[in-house]
């Protein structure tokens, strides 16, 4: 197996100015982001940048960068301009690891890369895990998805989904087959369908539900699931998150 780690890195953000540069432990976060992909079985890790100042930070610490237009709407953009800088081939693998994870598993990184290998008949695959809390379930910053027989995603959503019908709202979500599961952000491509994906027009559902996953289900695509006993690390979207991540590293 063989495929490529992306990692889109762009200095604006409401929450947290200049996120990838936010320092964790004497290095900026995009380069802790970098070093924790690279020991997956990753071929090459590469930092897709929208600042001259990020590529420089990731150069000085030995991350590969490579920089991008400022005016990409999303990150699929920015890693599908990404794909065409580093000539990858259309039927290359490639996998999207968020530039704020620095708690990513390696392990998880080799699964969703290993199932799209895999699956011919998908053109992208993702991760999910359990959701065992009655707040996760309920709150809509946590994205819920459904899957068919086959492990592929039916629909993503910050609604509680799926519902279960003929019992009370339920205190904690059920067990087993319907339990239902949180989905993890991150994503496997194939280069020649990432290099698609920005002329694909937006879908209803994904600006109802503000979820970029949407416009390929839309278009009648199909995602692969990866699904996991194993809550990933923490994300960092916000000052607080920073702090409790400096503290780890510390």
């Amino acid at each position: 197996m063989s495929f490529t780690v992306l990692i889109p890195a762009r200095l604006a953000s409401s929450r947290l100015p200049d996120k990838p540069l936010a320092d964790i432990g004497g290095l900026p976060m995009v380069v802790r982001v970098a070093r924790r992909a690279a020991q997956s079985q990753a071929a090459q890790v590469v930092v897709a940048a929208d600042s001259a100042a990020i590529v420089q930070a990731c150069e000085q610490h030995g991350v590969r960068a490579v920089l991008t237009r400022q005016d990409h709407a999303t990150g699929s953009d920015r890693l599908a301009e990404a794909c065409g800088l580093l000539q990858l081939s259309d039927d290359a693998i490639v996998v999207n690891v968020q530039g704020d994870e620095p708690l990513i598993d390696p392990t998880l990184v080799d699964a969703c890369a290993a199932l799209l290998t895999a699956r011919a008949d998908c053109v992208m695959s993702t991760a999910a895990h359990p959701i065992d809390q009655a707040s996760d379930f309920a709150s809509p910053n946590v994205v819920k998805v459904v899957l068919d027989a086959q492990q592929r995603a039916l629909y993503f959503s910050r609604a509680p989904i799926p519902w279960w019908r003929d019992g009370p709202a339920p205190a904690t979500p059920a067990t087993g087959a319907g339990q239902p599961l949180r989905h993890i952000g991150l994503y496997g491509y194939r280069a020649g369908f990432l290099r698609q994906f920005p002329q694909l027009s937006a879908s209803p559902l994904e600006t109802t539900e503000s979820l970029e996953q949407l416009r390929v289900l839309w278009h009648g695509h199909r995602i692969a699931v990866y699904v996991t006993h194993t809550a990933p690390g923490a994300g960092v979207d916000t000052p607080e998150d920073l702090a409790r991540v400096r503290a780890l590293f510390a």
